[in-house]
Parts: C-alpha cells; structure tokens; sequence
C-alpha cells in the first residue's frame, strides 16, 4: 500500500528539506499551496515533479476538508503559517487566524475526514517568550511576547487538547530558531548574511540591524525536519523540543559572518531602534534531552556551518546581482 503524506506551507525553507526526507523515505507526497505562495516555488524548485501540489488555505475550511478527504494521507504535517515576528505586530488578527485558528480546522479535517492519520504541528520557542526558566523544555510555561508567539502557543494546546479528546496521533515540535541557505530574506540570519556579501561586494554600504543582543538557539532546518519525520515514527504521540542547546547573540551572528566574509566587523553595520521589537524576547535556549533520548535525534551542523552555508549562498547570488548601493 502506498504511503501517503500531506504538508502544508508547502513552499517553505521546512517543507523543502521535509519533501528530500520524505521522498528518500518512499512516501508519495502532496504540499498545500496557496495562490499568493507561488512566489516561493524556488525552494522546491528541484522536486518539483516528484511532488503534487494541491490548492489549500488554512483560512479556509472546505479546502482542508477536500484536500484531506482525496489525499487520505497517512502523515499530515503542519508547517504553515505566518512566521514573521514583525508583521505579526503589524496585522496580529490575521496571524492569529492562519496560525492559530487554521490549526484548528486542520485538526477539523483531519478528524472529519482521516482519523487515522498522524498529524505533526511546527509548535515555536517563540511561545516561551519571556523564558520562566533555562533551558526551555516541554513543559516549561509559555510566555509569548507577540501576536505569533500568542497564536502558535493556542495551536500547541489545541493539538494537545485533540490528541487528548479523540485519541487522536498527534505531537508537537517545539523548533527552535532553525535556519539555512533557503530562509527567507525577511528573518535577520539571512539579513545578515546576504547583507555581509553585498557589503562583500561594493554593493551596500553597511547592514541596517535593531537588537543585537537578542539571544537564540539556532540549529540548522533540515536537522530540524528529520526531527519532524521522527517525531511520527515514534510509538506514542508526545511533544518534542528541538534545539542544539547553545545560544549565540545577533551579534555574534553578524560577527561570525564578518569573519567568514573577511569584512570589518565594525564598518559593517549600523543600528536602527525602529527595528527592534515591542515586546522583545531576550533568550532561548533548547533542551532537547527527549528527543534525542526518544527519538535518537541529534542535530548536526554547527553554528559556523550555518553561517558559513548561508554566506557562501548569499556571497554567489550577488555575483549576478547589478550594483545597487541601497541598504537592507
């Protein structure tokens, strides 16, 4: 019998690493695509035909029930949303709406129409917010600090909440801050790290930055979904964070960047308070003893291995770039 799966956020950095693992793994996979998403086809430009895409919403009910229904998909994994901190802030009811609410119509359709199927949800440590302890584990309180950390901590207890209610297979990663060469250019690593290769390049002046003193547990995306796959191979459904356990500042990002880069760390950027966030979030830091223990998940790229793959990608695109002088 032929092994289905169903991610949504299709054109995401996360579900272009999932589609490698799960195609390698045999599964006949179908991602859940927006009209306004086929902007982002590049990412998963190379498997293009050895996947399916279907047309899906999760502001919309009937699309998730259609889809659910004709794929019969044995995983469902959830990786859409609206991710970016920032315009959470600016449009917070329809972050809630994608993020929060559109989990629980994914949940609709899936008990409606596959109940069977086992359902991963790309839970946030965005939701630990103003941390209550470090390191962060599965059970320490949330405390978002942003409309997104607010919406993907409502989902969170909605799946629990599903999963306890109609013995439905349901488990949750808490992802810590992942990243690699295909994160969107909007999320300040790839600021950096495309802004460091122009600056490279005599194509900008400097890299415009808010808060560098932010502090993150920043671990590499495809490790991340391989922990994503593992979490449904697993016996029971439970809840999972996925971190490296160590923490690096925005400036020690920028930092390292400079360094690999050979650009001068101090004539390289400039600070911008319109930048920084309402209510900021200081420090994360993963613990991930279960997964690793339960799963056997270890992460394993470095934190200069993703810089440096960042960079470098970065550093080749604005070989073709025309010169522009303009700041990020």
């Amino acid at each position: 019998m032929e092994r289905v799966a169903l991610v949504t956020g299709s054109t995401s950095q996360d579900a272009s690493y999932l589609f490698e693992i799960l195609l390698k793994k045999g599964y006949k996979c179908f991602g859940l695509i927006r009209r306004s998403a086929s902007r982002n086809l590049w990412r998963i430009q190379h498997i293009l035909d050895k996947i399916e895409l279907v047309s899906g919403d999760l502001t919309d009910q009937s699309s998730l029930d259609n889809a659910v229904r004709i794929i019969k998909p044995e995983l469902v994994f959830n990786l859409a949303a609206q991710s970016f901190v920032k315009d959470s802030f600016a449009s917070p009811i329809s972050t809630c709406d994608i993020t929060g609410l559109g989990v629980v119509r994914l949940l609709e359709a899936i008990r409606s129409n596959a109940p069977n199927a086992k359902m991963f949800q790309a839970s946030s440590s965005e939701q630990f917010g103003k941390v209550q302890e470090t390191p962060q584990t599965e059970t320490t309180k949330f405390y978002p600090r942003s409309p997104y950390g607010c919406a993907k901590a409502f989902a969170h207890y909605a799946c629990i909440n599903y999963r306890e209610s109609y013995k439905m297979f349901i488990s949750c990663g808490i992802m810590f801050n992942h990243e690699s060469k295909r994160r969107g250019e909007e999320f300040v690593t790839r600021k950096i790290t495309l802004g460091i290769a122009r600056v490279k390049a005599g194509l900008q002046d400097k890299v415009v930055l808010g808060n560098l003193n932010a502090s993150r547990d920043w671990g590499h995306a495809a490790d991340y979904m391989n922990g994503a796959y593992l979490a449904l191979r697993h016996s029971e459904p439970t809840d999972f964070v996925f971190a490296t356990g160590e923490t690096h500042t925005v400036k020690e990002w920028l930092e390292k960047t400079c360094e690999i880069a050979g650009v001068e760390f101090w004539n390289a950027y400039t600070q911008d308070v319109t930048f920084e966030r309402q209510s900021e979030v200081d420090y994360l830091r993963g613990d991930s003893s279960k997964a690793r223990k339960l799963l056997g998940w270890n992460p394993t790229r470095t934190f200069s291995d993703i810089v440096k793959e960042m960079y470098q990608a970065d550093a080749d695109r604005v070989q073709t770039e025309p010169c522009n002088t303009s700041e990020v």
